[in-house]
């Protein structure tokens, strides 16, 4: 028979267990994210040209709004008006 003790354990194993899959599974997200918004970044500051310097700011930009950042960031650029 199971003790009260070690039912509450196994009800927090599975409560830990959910929250770390939508943790990781967020993560994961983000992560392919960030590469696809650094691989637009560098494609598109070598096919138009425009000198893009990697700072930290650009990185992170990216980093964190992904493609739509890198994109962001191009057009500012090529208009002139930032990076």
């Amino acid at each position: 028979m199971i003790d009260i003790p070690e039912m509450w354990v196994f009800v927090f194993a599975i409560i830990a267990a959910l929250i770390l899959y939508k943790l990781l599974k967020t993560v994961k997200k983000m992560i392919i994210n960030t590469i696809v918004g650094l691989v637009i970044l560098v494609v598109g500051n070598v096919v138009l040209g425009l000198g893009i310097a990697y700072s930290w700011i650009v990185i992170l930009t990216c980093a964190f709004s992904g493609a739509f950042g890198a994109i962001l960031i191009l057009l500012l650029k090529y208009l002139g008006i930032a990076f």
